[in-house]
């Protein structure tokens, strides 16, 4: 006798044997329709959905008075914050609230006249779990996801509430695929994605709570802050990732396989992202930069107000934000004007004229900075010769700043203004340039004057007598 060999495995579930067949399906629908007509359309459940329906009618005729009310009490000035915030939070809550008030007195009248309260049992349920799972997502700052969250949670609690949740479950994970030895169905991969993003989400708020505890240490340099907070940024990230994939059941040694190809990934398509991401942490820890410092990177002048894992945002006083990659600060030069010290040292150029008191010309350049309010006393302004030019005496005026970060350009302007008051007072001459013409003899022929520049390359000019 023959026997008849068995198809190779595929991978996937062949729907008839564990899957889901098409008389899965009428099965299923003629339960729901049997549940239907013996228990939702009889006269006792007729009452109660028209319980139901009053308690909704009615809270939806008094919930917006009463939201209006709590909105004014919110408004109030005296209010403590804390106060204010419950209040607005109510004010969203009334609907619900309401219904389920009013659905807890239908309850009680319903039992008062024999009448049955099981739909009414579950409206109650369901209520009760709108208005806490709504009042746990709006601890959420973020409205999609906080709205993602209730709609999600909410359905699941409805869902065993109503006890559709357990056969829902079996038919999703029914729904399967195997590759090599990890069997992935759709129930685990809606598992993975809820899991995932609840811990992701928690490793975000514990990553800002210690964060902000972070930078009120005032021992800590903001350098040592900053790197402090993406450290465990980083690593909060990843263990929520090994928790969602251990929580769905999957072993990470599946992924061993995987981990040479990452490696050529990370050298060749993701090598700026990696450098980026290095250079990062490098700036971090050797502390030449850091949120506040003035710089000079590539023509762009500003300071800098935040460092990322990828970029520097640097700040000017245009009002642009430069995000320049970290590798640029790795490898390029970068001047840095409060690396040690907020102190930064301006020249300015001047001339005057030859027939000037230099003495008197460089105490009034010295005057003239010291009443420019951001001209630092400590160091003294100073002047001094730097040389002798075609048409001026040239001087340079020395000052020192404490706040490079609100500009040099107008500091500057402001000084040379003072200077130019000054030397307008006291007729301090600043030269221009201009040139002087000798003519050492001009030829005379015998009908007059040849030209008076003749002398000079060009053409003549004559002039004729009669």
């Amino acid at each position: 006798m023959s026997k008849v060999k068995a198809p190779p495995s595929t991978g996937v579930e062949v729907p008839g044997s564990d899957g889901v067949s098409l008389a899965d399906v009428q099965a299923t629908s003629g339960k729901v329709l049997t549940f239907l007509h013996e228990q939702v359309f009889t006269y006792a459940r007729l009452i109660e959905l028209g319980l139901i329906a009053a308690a909704l009618g009615l809270a939806s005729l008094l919930a917006p008075r009463l939201s209006a009310f709590l909105e004014k009490l919110a408004a109030g000035e005296k209010l403590h914050p804390f106060a204010r915030d419950s209040l607005r939070l109510a004010r969203l809550l009334t609907l619900p609230v309401l219904w389920l008030l009013f659905q807890w007195i239908t309850l009680v009248a319903a039992r008062q006249f024999g009448q049955s309260t099981a739909l009414i049992l579950v409206a109650i349920n369901l209520l009760s779990a709108w208005v806490v799972i709504r009042f746990a997502s709006r601890l959420i700052r973020h409205t999609v996801w906080s709205n993602l969250l209730f709609t999600t949670v909410w359905v699941v609690v409805a869902l065993n509430i109503l006890g559709v949740l357990d056969p829902l479950i079996a038919s999703l994970d029914r729904m399967a695929v195997t590759l090599g030895t990890v069997r992935i169905s759709v129930y685990t991969v809606i598992k993975g994605m809820m899991s995932l993003g609840i811990l992701l989400w928690a490793a975000s708020l514990a990553s800002r709570f210690v964060s902000d505890r972070i930078r009120h240490i005032e021992d800590l340099t903001p350098n040592v802050q900053v790197l402090l907070s993406k450290l465990l940024q980083f690593v909060l990230g990843a263990i929520a990732v090994v928790l969602a994939l251990n929580i769905v059941g999957i072993n990470l040694t599946a992924f061993a396989v995987f981990g040479g190809a990452i490696g050529i990934g990370i050298g060749l398509g993701l090598q700026k992202a990696a450098s980026n991401m290095m250079g990062g942490f490098m700036l971090l820890l050797d502390k030449t930069i850091k949120p506040g410092d003035v710089i000079s990177i590539h023509g762009t002048f500003g300071w800098i107000t935040s460092m990322g894992g990828n970029y520097v945002s640097v700040r000017t006083r245009d009002g642009i934000e430069h995000l320049i990659p970290n590798e640029v600060f790795m490898t390029n030069g970068v001047e840095n004007w409060s690396f040690t010290d907020r102190a930064v040292r301006l020249k300015l150029a001047l001339g005057v004229a030859y027939d000037s008191d230099l003495h008197q010309v460089i105490a009034l350049c010295i005057a003239a900075a010291k009443e420019v309010p951001r001209i630092v006393s400590t160091p003294e302004p100073i002047c001094i010769i730097t040389g002798f030019g075609d048409n001026s005496v040239n001087l340079e005026l020395r000052v020192w700043i404490l706040d490079p970060e609100n500009g040099v350009g107008n500091v500057k302007g402001a000084v040379y203004l003072k200077v130019w008051d000054k030397f307008k007072a006291n007729g301090i001459e600043i030269p221009f340039p201009q040139r002087d013409i000798y003519i050492k003899s001009v030829p005379v022929s015998a009908n007059g004057v040849d030209g008076i520049l003749a002398g000079v390359d060009g053409d003549v000019v004559k002039d004729e007598h009669p």
